[in-house]
């Protein structure tokens, strides 16, 4: 449409627009002054009427006749315009979207649209902004002072800290986004990515401005996490790094053709050579004997492991060095190999004192004999750590092997946490053999027997031990003065062990300047409780319910108190095991009670063996029952841990049944009455011994066929060679494999078997699909 076309159209408006306000006013008058007097007359209103309608059909014609050539490019410019609409439309959609605030201003900056958006992030509504304030009034005002300087600097120019600052790179035709912190109405605040956009006429002339504003807290929240784990990661690596650091020993990892990958101060030291210089080098090369040197790498990748190998150092300025060389392979969490880890501990001392020794033949005879007494010394107290260290270690590697070996196996995450402890504990343990190698000192051991006791007399104990953990927290300890003595029958270092951790736990989770009560009841008609009383924050139903769940700390995993969370579930199968019971009351915010209950005792004194009779009743035997084709283990051993991991173990063999007892002589009698096929017998067992008991079971018909296997954490090679002269079928170390464990298991049966006490055929069978 031409511009004349146009113009007359507006020109028909106007004067159609006229006319009907004229005549509308000519009606309006003519009925008001016909009302003042009386009622309007009907051909007044019929006229009228008759006018405007006359006037309407005039006015149509006109139009349509100065629109009759036109209607088919008005319908063309008709769906164009609908197009427009349409994408109008949609612009407002987008910009009233609750995703993003949206705020457009006039040229000085005053707020002339604030969209939905807007308001659900900033709380105000519209109507409280618009022609009211500028987006500064809704900003951070140190950030904008901050802002303007910068931008002051950037583009050497003074600009003004307020809403110049927000816009002056937009006015510029700046591209700019930038973060700030927008102040709600009811002042809170939240970090936002802003974009801003200058808004112009078609002579390109700002006439305002438009923000687009995001909320930026989640992305916050994110970076400030991500942080955290880059630095706990760096805290990680410096942990590590530090004990390799810290080690006395000169450290080395290599590839799997012997060029040293890595090494700690100590090697460095060694070899008089920078970590820069070793790296990438061949291990041999720092040898007086390279051939030797790479031998002990090819023998650590076919063996596994090479301990006490001597090997002679020698550094740049050619001193020698005599070193113990240990080492062992070490694998990638899919168990593909990465290398071999070795520590070179110097012993040129202990040599140069040996040759002293051979020279000095005056000497010899006197410096062998006391060579002798302490090696002696050094055997017996390498067993007695063997054991002490190695027991609950046990524990840590033989569930943890449990869990990855479940049916269906864990998830990933699952898989690296428990490779994590398996490799930490693997570790833990030849750390543990290489102390103890060099390590011997004289020492006692202490035999653990069931005894009749004063219950006085051992919480005076624990109180004593216990008193110093109290008095760090200022935690107020409160033990119970009897006047009567309360004897029990149990274990006295497994009720200290028991008491020791509960009085633990209530000093760990109470409050500081807290309270811990100890009190002693008669429960019934024999029992003693004793309970143990804290002043904490209390436990939660649904956390009493997991309270003897293993691993689980009941959401103290983040907390600052240390702990595995085992504790408990151990304390439970001590007290079990002598025949009580344990229990707890707790309410949030009042504290929590743990008790137990044993049974009352006549004065201390040793009580009588029972007799071997095969209708005693035998009192803590646990017999799975299952079809007669199944064959029998009995597990000889006191320590509860150990017999959970042992029960689910065997739990997973369904050839099986498993007896249980928790010392030598109930072992002996289960063994008389039940006829297994295949016994596992501890070491250190209350009363009698596990080569005590095994003599015992040799010397009587009725059970010397039952193969007896050792499962003892006494692991030194003094003590696994007495233990095969002694008889025992295989002599099993712990912590356990769970390979060799069942591969040892299966031909202790499998020998039975041949020997004709059991049905070789199923066994027979797996042995072979195993091969």
């Amino acid at each position: 449409m031409s511009g004349m076309e146009k113009a007359s159209i507006d020109r028909l408006k106007s004067i159609g627009l006229g006319m009907t306000l004229a005549v509308m006013l000519l009606l309006g008058g003519i009925v008001i002054s016909h009302a003042l007097r009386e009622v309007v007359p009907v051909e007044v209103i019929e006229a009228g009427t008759g006018l405007l309608l006359a006037f309407g059909v005039l006015l149509y014609a006109c139009v349509k006749w100065l629109t009759r050539e036109r209607t088919p490019a008005l319908s063309r410019r008709g769906a164009v315009r609908q197009t427009f609409l349409k994408a109008e439309a949609l612009q407002y959609a987008i910009f009233n979207s609750a995703n993003f605030s949206g705020i457009a201003t006039d040229a000085q900056g005053v707020i002339q649209i604030f969209n939905v958006g807007a308001e659900r992030m900033l709380g105000y509504k519209a109507a409280d902004v618009v022609d009211k304030i500028t987006p500064a009034g809704i900003s951070d005002a140190k950030e904008l002072i901050a802002r303007a300087q910068a931008l002051s600097s950037e583009l050497g120019t003074p600009i003004t800290p307020g809403f110049e600052a927000l816009v002056f790179k937009a006015s510029r035709g700046i591209e700019d986004i930038y973060e700030l912190t927008y102040i709600r109405k009811d002042g809170s605040r939240f970090p936002a990515v802003v974009s801003v956009t200058a808004l112009r006429d078609a002579e390109d002339k700002v006439i305002g401005y438009l923000l687009i504003g995001t909320d930026n807290t989640a992305r916050k929240r994110v970076e400030a996490e991500q942080a955290l784990l880059d630095q706990r990661l760096r805290d990680q690596q410096f942990y590590t790094r530090s004990l390799i650091e810290s080690n006395i020993d000169a450290l080395m990892t290599t590839d799997p053709r012997g060029i040293i990958s890595d090494v700690n101060q100590q090697m460095e030291a060694l070899t008089g050579c920078t970590r820069d210089e070793l790296i990438g080098a061949p291990f041999k090369n720092y040898f007086t004997d390279p051939e030797r040197a790479e031998a002990a790498i090819t023998r650590v990748l076919r063996e596994g492991k090479v301990t006490n190998y001597e090997l002679t150092a020698h550094d740049r300025a050619g001193k020698e060095t005599v070193v113990s060389y240990n080492a062992t392979t070490f694998h990638d969490r899919d168990r593909n190999l990465q290398g071999v880890f070795a520590a070179a501990r110097d012993v040129t001392d202990r040599k140069r004192f040996e040759h002293t020794l051979q020279v000095n033949n005056l000497e010899l005879e006197s410096a062998k004999a006391a060579a002798e007494t302490a090696n002696r010394a050094k055997s017996e107290f390498l067993s007695s750590m063997s054991h002490e260290l190695r027991t609950p270690l046990n524990a840590v590697l033989g569930f943890a092997q449990l869990m990855a070996s479940e049916s269906p196996p864990p998830t990933s995450e699952q898989k690296q946490s428990i490779d994590q402890i398996l490799q930490a504990g693997w570790y833990l343990l030849r750390l543990i053999n290489e102390i103890l190698d060099l390590a011997m000192i004289e020492s006692g051991k202490v035999t653990i027997e069931q005894e009749a006791m004063v219950l006085t007399d051992v919480l005076q104990d624990c109180e004593a031990m216990i008193e110093p953990q109290a008095q760090q927290r200022g935690i107020r300890m409160t033990f119970p003065r009897l006047d009567s003595q309360f004897c029990i029958h149990a274990d006295r270092v497994r009720v200290k062990q028991v008491m020791i951790n509960l009085l633990s736990n209530a000093i760990k989770y109470n409050r500081d300047g807290g309270e811990v009560v100890v009190e002693c009841t008669i429960s019934g008609e024999n029992r003693v409780r004793v309970s143990v009383k804290d002043t904490g924050a209390g436990l939660a139903p649904a956390q009493l319910e997991q309270l003897f769940q293993p691993f689980n700390r009941l959401g103290q995993e983040a907390g600052a108190e240390e702990g595995t969370g085992i504790g408990l579930v151990v304390t439970k199968q001590l007290v079990e095991l002598m025949g009580g019971v344990i229990g707890v009351e707790s309410r949030v915010g009042d504290g929590s009670v743990f008790w137990f209950e044993l049974a009352i005792s006549g004065a201390p004194q040793l009580l009588p063996m029972p007799a071997h009779q095969s209708d005693v009743p035998l009192a803590g035997k646990t017999v799975v029952h299952g079809p007669s084709s199944k064959r029998t283990l009995l597990y000889v051993e006191d320590n509860p841990a150990n017999l959970s991991l042992v029960e689910q173990l065997i739990a997973r063999r369904s050839d099986l049944e498993l007896l249980t007892a928790i010392d030598g002589h109930l072992g002996i009698q289960m063994a008389r009455a039940h006829q297994p096929d295949v016994i596992l017998m501890d070491i250190n067992l209350p009363g009698i011994s596990g080569f005590g008991a095994l003599k015992v079971l040799r010397d009587d018909p009725t059970t010397a066929h039952i193969p007896v296997l050792a499962l003892s954490a006494n692991a030194v090679p003094s003590d696994i060679e007495k233990g095969l002269e002694a008889g025992f079928f295989r002599y099993l170390t712990k912590p356990i494999k769970v390979v060799e464990f069942m591969d040892a298991l299966d031909t202790a049966l499998y020998y039975a078997a041949e020997h004709g006490m059991a049905d070789i055929d199923g066994l027979a069978y797996r042995r072979r699909a195993a091969d």
